[in-house]
């Protein structure tokens, strides 16, 4: 018998949202693990908000909800606000109940500060961390290094010489800018609607652009865009690594340099990056190489590609939505959080299985 087509309106529902999220769902675990986190952030919470006055939207919903951004891919906080409007998932997830409203986009916007000032996104990534650590997913002996190049928000027709004066009002909105033939370099030159991009070109024969520099190791941290800084963020990265035991630390060959890898020994770090000996003699002799630690720290190096490529295609860090390097430093330190939530899920699972 053919069903019939017609949708009848329910006042009611008589199922929870907590019921209707199957029990093998991903996000149940990461949502156990959020909650950990943010419960041990409270007395943070706490610091940053005033004691008196208007009760705001819950720092935690509105920490849930940047995690699921990141998760799913939604390109901004106004979709993001009209996913949460319907979709019952979401709404489990952030802790609102079927017939709650959602916010305003702007909120976002207003507490971005309050949670920037707050440093919330170390914190959170730092006890994500943790996490791993109590879950032995961590390794106290190797460690690998790497940096990738973040868009800037900001256009090639931004990037004028500096001291000129702004652009009057009035006109075309994207007006017609002539550049080509004109040396244009860092030193000359700035951003005028991001000032802290920079121009930079990765790999050789790569487009120029303007950007930051992301870098992980144990930690996550946003630089200035030149030719030393994945080096300079290693170095300090590495330094606040606790212990005294060596370590080693896998690189590509951006790393093979003769400064960095004496920066690398002084700090009882073994260099076990790529040679370069394209144009001259690499920093790492055969006292490195002959071991078979050495090959298999080349082999294991090459898995950090696998964070950037999560970050960008995933993770909405292929070009910041932000400017200035601490609302990017922001945004890709807590990014890199829910990478590793993603991570000790499935690790999780799979000793599990």
């Amino acid at each position: 018998m053919r069903g019939d087509d017609r949708q009848q309106s329910s006042m009611f529902s008589y199922v929870a949202p907590e019921a209707r999220v199957p029990k093998d769902h991903p996000l149940r675990a990461i949502r156990s693990m959020t909650d950990q986190v943010l419960r041990e952030l409270s007395p943070q919470f706490a610091k940053i908000y005033a004691p008196v006055g208007r009760p705001s939207i819950p720092p935690e919903q509105l920490l849930r909800a940047l995690l699921l951004q990141a998760l799913y891919t939604v390109r901004s906080e106004r979709l993001l606000m009209e996913e949460l409007s319907y979709n019952l998932l979401f709404r489990w997830f952030v802790g609102l109940n079927m017939d709650e409203p959602v916010w305003d986009a702007t909120v976002f916007s207003k507490n971005r500060e309050r949670l920037l000032d707050g440093d919330i996104a170390q914190a959170f990534f730092d006890r994500v961390r943790k996490l791993a650590a109590a879950s032995q997913l961590l390794s106290d002996e190797h460690f690998t290094v790497d940096g990738t190049l973040i868009e800037a928000w900001a256009g090639q027709k931004s990037f004028k010489k500096k001291g000129t004066p702004p652009s009057s009002p009035g006109g075309s909105g994207n007006p017609t800018v002539d550049f080509h033939g004109e040396k244009r370099t860092n030193a000359t030159h700035a951003s005028t609607t991001d000032p802290d991009a920079r121009l930079y070109r990765k790999t050789r024969g790569s487009e120029t652009k303007l950007g930051y520099l992301g870098h992980v190791l144990m930690e996550a941290e946003v630089t200035i865009a030149s030719g030393y800084a994945e080096r300079d963020a290693a170095v300090t990265m590495i330094d606040a690594i606790p212990g005294e035991n060596r370590i080693t630390l896998g690189g590509d060959k951006a790393y093979d340099t003769r400064d960095f890898v004496a920066d690398l020994r002084h700090l009882n770090v073994t260099p076990h990056v790529a040679q370069n000996t394209a144009n001259r003699s690499s920093a790492i002799d055969s006292r490195t190489t002959r071991h078979d630690g050495y090959a298999e720290s080349q082999k294991k190096r090459k898995r950090v590609e696998e964070i950037f490529g999560r970050l960008k295609t995933v993770g909405l860090m292929r070009k910041t939505r932000h400017r200035g390097v601490r609302r990017v430093q922001w945004v890709f330190t807590f990014a890199a959080a829910v990478y590793n939530l993603v991570r000790i899920r499935n690790l999780t699972v799979e000793a599990a299985a």
